[in-house]
C-alpha cells in the first residue's frame, strides 16, 4: 500500500482516454482501481498507439483488471455488488447509457449512499447536447482551443497528444477529491460531472471576456502571442532556442547579453506595451543576433543573465536531461515483454505520501479470481455459472 489514496477503491468504467485517464492519476497515488472491461476484447486502449500496447502500457498501470458484460443483469449485478464495496464507479460512456443498464445515478445511491459518482462524458450529464458522442477532439473545437492552435495562414491545428480528455480526466480527479471532502464532512457521496469541453474552456485564460468587452477574437498567431515580446522561438547556428522575455526587467537582463543595454531605453521597447506594438521588429533584431551563437552558447548566456529559455525537447532529450534525471520523472518498469519500457513518473510529487508506478497494466481479466472470489466473495460454482451466462 503506497500513496495519498490508499485505502480507497474505484471501479473504473468506460474506455479509451478521459475515463480511464483520471483512473490512472488515482492508481498513480495508491488507490485501489479495478478497471471493467469487456470480455473477450477488453479496453480498445489495449490495441491503440503507433506501437500496440504502449499507450496501454501507461494508462492501465498500477490498476487491475477484471472482465464483466455490462449488457446483462448478472454482469449489472456483479458491478452493484462492487460498488457496496467502493468509494469511486468513474466511468466515460455516453449519457444514459448507464441508466439504461440500470447503473445510473439514482440506482447506485440507493446501493451505496457514500458512493462518489465520477462522470466524464464530451458534453456533460445535462443540456441539449448530452446525448451526443464527443471525442476530445470535438471538446478541443468547441471550447476554443482548436482555433488557437497553429499557424494564421493554415487551418487550425491539433495537439499532437489527447489535450481535451486528458483536461477532463485531471478536472475530473480534482472534482472527486472536493467531494471525497464534502463527504468526510456529511456522510453524503454526490456525481462528479467533467465535461470535455467545458475542461477545455476552462483554460482559455481571458478568451471570453476579450470578446464581450471588446470585440476582440482571438486568432491563430503561429509561434508568438501577440503584443507579449519578446517571447518565441529564435534561430541559433545549429538550431534554435525558445526565449521568453516579456517582462521588463527581463527584457533588460536580455539587452545586457546581446550587449546592447542601450536598448532597454529604446522608446520602441521601454515597456511591455511599446515592445507588444513593435513584436516584429523586434523579434527580427534579437534573431540576427541569436543566428551568430550556438544553441549552447545561448543558453549559457541566457542563463548567466537570467534570462528563461529552453530547447524544444524530444523524447531523447528528456531521456539525457540532468532535471529529468534528478526528480526521476522517468522510470523504468520491469515488463515481461518490453526489455526498456520508460515512461512518464508520477506527478505531482507528495513529500510524505508520494505516489508510484508499482506496477505494470494488467492482462485483460487477470484479477477476475482475486476480485471475485476475495472481495465479493463468490464460489468456484458461482463463478462457472457466471462464465455459461456470459456475465465474465
Amino acid at each position: 500500500m503506497f500513496g495519498a489514496l490508499k485505502g480507497l477503491r474505484v471501479i473504473e468504467m468506460g474506455q479509451l482516454i478521459a475515463g480511464p485517464f483520471c483512473g490512472q492519476l488515482m492508481a498513480d497515488h495508491g488507490a485501489e482501481v479495478i478497471k471493467v472491461e469487456q470480455p473477450g476484447s477488453g479496453d480498445p486502449m489495449r490495441d491503440w498507439g503507433r506501437t500496440k500496447s504502449l499507450w496501454w502500457e501507461v494508462v492501465g498501470r498500477n490498476k487491475k483488471s477484471i472482465t464483466v458484460n455490462l449488457r446483462i443483469p448478472e454482469g449489472q449485478d456483479i458491478i452493484k455488488r462492487l460498488v457496496e464495496k467502493s468509494d469511486f464507479l468513474l466511468e466515460n460512456f455516453r449519457p444514459g447509457t448507464m441508466e439504461r443498464w440500470g447503473l445510473g445515478w439514482e440506482d447506485l445511491k440507493a446501493i451505496n449512499s457514500k458512493l462518489i459518482m465520477i462522470r466524464v462524458s464530451g458534453y456533460g450529464q445535462t443540456g441539449p447536447y448530452a446525448h451526443k458522442a464527443g471525442y476530445g477532439g470535438i471538446g478541443e473545437a468547441m471550447g476554443g482551443l482548436r482555433n488557437l492552435v497553429g499557424e494564421p495562414s493554415t487551418p487550425p491545428s491539433r495537439v499532437g497528444i489527447s489535450l481535451g480528455d486528458s483536461l477532463a480526466a485531471t478536472l475530473a480527479c480534482l472534482g472527486a477529491m472536493m467531494a471525497l471532502h464534502h463527504r468526510e464532512k456529511t456522510g453524503e457521496g454526490q456525481v462528479v460531472d467533467s465535461a470535455i469541453y467545458e475542461a477545455v474552456l476552462a483554460m482559455m485564460e481571458s478568451l471570453v471576456p476579450e470578446y464581450t468587452e471588446t470585440g476582440f477574437v482571438r486568432e491563430r498567431t503561429g509561434s508568438i502571442l501577440p503584443k507579449i515580446a519578446p517571447s518565441n522561438v529564435y534561430p541559433t547556428k545549429d538550431g534554435s532556442l525558445l526565449i521568453g522575455a516579456n517582462q521588463d526587467s527581463v527584457f533588460g537582463r536580455l539587452c545586457e547579453a546581446m550587449d546592447k543595454p542601450d536598448l532597454a531605453q529604446d522608446p520602441k521597447y521601454v515597456s511591455h506595451s511599446a515592445r507588444g506594438k513593435n513584436q516584429q521588429q523586434l523579434d527580427d533584431l534579437i534573431a540576427k543576433w541569436t543566428a551568430t551563437l550556438s544553441t549552447a552558447e545561448l543558453i549559457d548566456l541566457m542563463e548567466k543573465h537570467g534570462v528563461p529559455s529552453g530547447k524544444i525537447y524530444k523524447v531523447a532529450d528528456m531521456l539525457e536531461d540532468p532535471q529529468y534525471q534528478a526528480r526521476n520523472a522517468l522510470v523504468k518498469l520491469e515488463h515481461d515483454q518490453y526489455k526498456n519500457l520508460v515512461m512518464q513518473n508520477v506527478f505531482p510529487k507528495l513529500s510524505k505520501t508520494p505516489g508510484k508506478v508499482s506496477k505494470p497494466a494488467p492482462g485483460l481479466g487477470q484479477h477476475n479470481l482475486n476480485i471475485f472470489q476475495e472481495l465479493l466473495g463468490l464460489d468456484k460454482d458461482d463463478i462457472d455459472r457466471l462464465m455459461k451466462q456470459g456475465a465474465i
